[in-house]
């Protein structure tokens, strides 16, 4: 492999070092999955690690947290509520105890991992989202809305999740001929890019169910191709050529007609899972079978798609997990980490770039995306977009208390006719426990008391009126739901019916 150096240009990433943690931090007796899926198998943020692993019947994944290091005893408990294989794990980016999987049982799981860990087997999900014919093998959740959830399954169909009502929003049945590749969110979540079997790139509104922009043949081989949408909207892609030499391809999506730059690298057979940073721009390139990392920066200067260096180690890896942003060691300027998975082992590796100083350095780190939300699933259902809220990462981040954080927590119902009473015996047992106001002056006892009763009486009328204004609130969260969902079926119906003319038309 050979790559051309010219001047040298000027770039804080040109010397990014890689290195792999010591034997004692890695994990051992990690028995990863040999499912035959050209997936990463592991997910990572900064509280757990997921990695799919080996199970004598149906499919689990394990959850760890990020500290853990050293053997995994054979008896730790997993997430197994899978019938079959898990082909695919992916983190809520708005709940760091939120993780969704995707099974050759054709259904897609929603788990709450408790805090500190999981300490007995999970196999009741909080959410199990059922709407595929066939095993599903890729999630991505949406950037910035909270709980829009995209599966990807063998039947060829993208379903569009809200994970909060279980319900199914979007069905985009009819674009895809083949096998699903990859599919990915563009920076505000308003579109799509995917690619298929059918060599074919397409960037998609997933409300309106169309095809922006098409690009067939994006790479000529015919083996598994990627795709990753960048912060500027444009699109790199990795693939094989004709005479299947991996390539990695940079598309604007202006026009697809000719790719802004393609790079050639081996003649390695292992597909190329693209891992993208929109904080520094840099793309890490990991083949599976491959042990070899690759790492670029993506810049607007000819020739866009700059090769920085290569980690390479003896051991072949089985998949690798990104760890995110907020959970990188910026006292050791670490701008990345991956977790490597081997056979039977689980390997850390930082990517940092060497400072003198121990200050923080706010130019290695821009303010990145942070748990909030910018939006709730029913805005983005009803037509808004958002970029994420960004958080710095000055002295380390830490989550901030949110009042999205209860992420899986179906929408609050309001008491029925029949609990009223309950609820009123409930409040008057309440009020009759409470501590009496007393006042500094008593002129008589029974004065006294009687001015206790009147306290007792205003708080308990507050209480109530906090207690309706609350579920005010709720019927009106309720009803703006219920007025997207509306909105989104009907430009759904619009839809098939303009399709159902141009069949008739005989356009189709």
């Amino acid at each position: 492999m050979s790559f051309r150096r010219g001047v040298v240009r000027q770039s804080k990433f040109r010397h990014v070092f890689a290195q792999a943690w010591k034997a004692e931090h890695c994990l051992d007796d990690v028995r990863v999955t040999r499912v035959t899926w050209e997936g990463p198998l592991c997910a990572a943020n900064p509280k757990f690690i997921a990695v799919i692993v080996e199970a004598g019947g149906g499919g689990c994944f394990l959850v760890l947290p990020l500290s853990k290091s050293g053997r995994v005893d054979q008896t730790t408990p997993t997430v197994c509520g899978h019938a079959a294989p898990v082909l695919d794990i992916q983190w809520c980016p708005h709940d760091d105890n939120v993780i969704a999987s995707a099974s050759e049982d054709c259904s897609v799981k929603v788990w709450q991992i408790p805090e500190g860990g999981i300490t007995s087997p999970m196999t009741e999900a909080v959410v199990t989202l059922e709407g595929h014919s066939k095993r599903v093998g890729i999630l991505a959740w949406h950037p910035t809305a909270l709980n829009i959830l995209l599966s990807a399954g063998c039947d060829n169909i993208l379903c569009i999740w809200d994970v909060g009502t279980g319900e199914l929003v979007y069905r985009l049945d009819d674009i895809h001929p083949d096998l699903i590749y990859s599919v990915s969110w563009n920076r505000e979540g308003s579109a799509i890019c995917t690619v298929c079997k059918d060599k074919t790139l397409r960037v998609i509104d997933p409300r309106r169910g169309t095809v922006l922009k098409v690009k067939e043949k994006a790479h000529e081989g015919s083996r598994p191709m990627r795709a990753v949408f960048l912060s500027d909207g444009k699109i790199l892609t990795t693939g094989f050529s004709r005479m299947s030499e991996r390539q990695l391809a940079l598309w604007d999506t202006r026009d697809l007609s000719e790719p802004t730059a393609v790079q050639e690298m081996d003649t390695s057979n292992g597909v190329l899972l693209p891992f993208y940073d929109p904080d520094t721009n840099m793309v890490y390139l990991c083949g599976k079978g491959d042990c070899t990392i690759r790492y670029f920066e993506v810049t607007e200067e000819p020739p866009y798609v700059h090769f920085l260096s290569l980690y390479s180690s003896k051991e072949p890896q089985r998949g690798a997990g990104f760890l995110s942003k907020r959970g990188v060691d910026v006292n050791k300027c670490e701008i990345a980490r991956f977790y490597k998975l081997h056979e039977r082992k689980v390997e850390p590796i930082s990517m940092t770039v060497p400072r003198k100083s121990d200050l923080f350095q706010g130019d290695l780190y821009p303010d990145t995306a942070g748990l909030e939300p910018s939006l709730l699933a029913e805005d983005w259902i009803a037509g808004q977009d958002a970029p994420p809220v960004l958080v710095s990462l000055s002295g380390g981040y830490t989550a901030p208390p949110s009042k999205h954080r209860d992420t899986l927590r179906n929408r609050p119902k309001l008491p029925s006719q029949g609990s009223t009473s309950s609820t009123g015996s409930q409040r008057a047992a309440m009020d009759a426990n409470a501590t009496p106001v007393t006042m500094a002056t008593r002129d008589t006892e029974g004065e006294s008391v009687s001015m206790a009763v009147t306290a007792q009486e205003a708080d308990g009328d507050g209480e109530r009126v906090k207690r309706e204004e609350e579920q005010l609130c709720e019927v009106l969260a309720e009803v703006k739901a219920l007025r997207a969902l509306v909105l989104a079926q009907g430009q759904r119906i619009e839809l098939l019916e303009s399709q159902l003319a141009r069949i008739e038309d005989g356009d189709v």
